[in-house]
């Protein structure tokens, strides 16, 4: 078998996108040559065309692996970490008190009254004086009788209403006869006291 002169001209490295003819030169003693040019005059030709490729991408090269996270402090670990929700605590309110007992007293010569106590200081209740002969307006000096007021204890079915309508009696009387009686606001402001931190407020609507 006669071996036939194979003769090929290089494509640059970097092809073009496109089409390429490849030109087969056959001559007088039947060398085949194959080129990217046409053949001398005096040679047979024929043509190819073939589609050229792109030259892929250079690959690159792979990114180094980032390095672990550092671990986190004990301390920041514990505030981070979820926590259990806590209930609150319950709010306790003051257990109602029972109101003192009251007593109505009555006396000579006054209104009766209401007091904390069945046994009322005495009272000493001024007397007339006179002259020996009998004369108011020669009387001297003054005189006085000690009298000590009787007292009764309110009935308990009754507490509740007597000691309300006791701590309004005082409240008119603080706003009305303040200037005559200093001492009435501060009445007025314990008794008030006293009945809301009472058993008889906690029962009302």
């Amino acid at each position: 078998m006669r071996r036939l002169p194979l003769l090929m001209l290089l494509l640059p490295a970097a092809a073009h996108a496109g089409d390429i003819t490849f030109y087969r030169c056959t001559d007088a003693s039947g060398a085949l040559t194959i080129q990217n040019m046409p053949c001398p005059k005096g040679m047979q030709q024929t043509t190819k065309v073939m589609q050229a490729v792109a030259a892929p991408p250079p690959m690159l090269a792979p990114l180094p692996a980032l390095p672990a996270p550092p671990a986190a402090p004990a301390a920041l670990a514990a505030q981070t970490a979820p926590t259990t929700p806590v209930a609150p605590l319950p709010v306790e309110k003051p257990t109602p008190v029972a109101l003192p007992a009251l007593f109505l007293c009555k006396g000579r010569g006054i209104d009766d009254y209401l007091s904390e106590t069945a046994d009322p200081p005495s009272r000493c209740v001024p007397m007339r004086v006179v002259g020996l002969d009998g004369n108011p307006a020669k009387g001297a000096g003054e005189a006085c009788e000690v009298q000590r007021d009787t007292c009764t204890a309110v009935d308990p079915t009754q507490l509740c209403s007597t000691w309300q309508q006791r701590v309004h009696d005082a409240e008119a009387a603080a706003r009305f006869t303040s200037l005559a009686q200093p001492d009435a606001l501060a009445r007025y402001q314990r008794l008030q006291a006293l009945w809301n931190a009472s058993d008889c407020a906690a029962q009302k609507p």
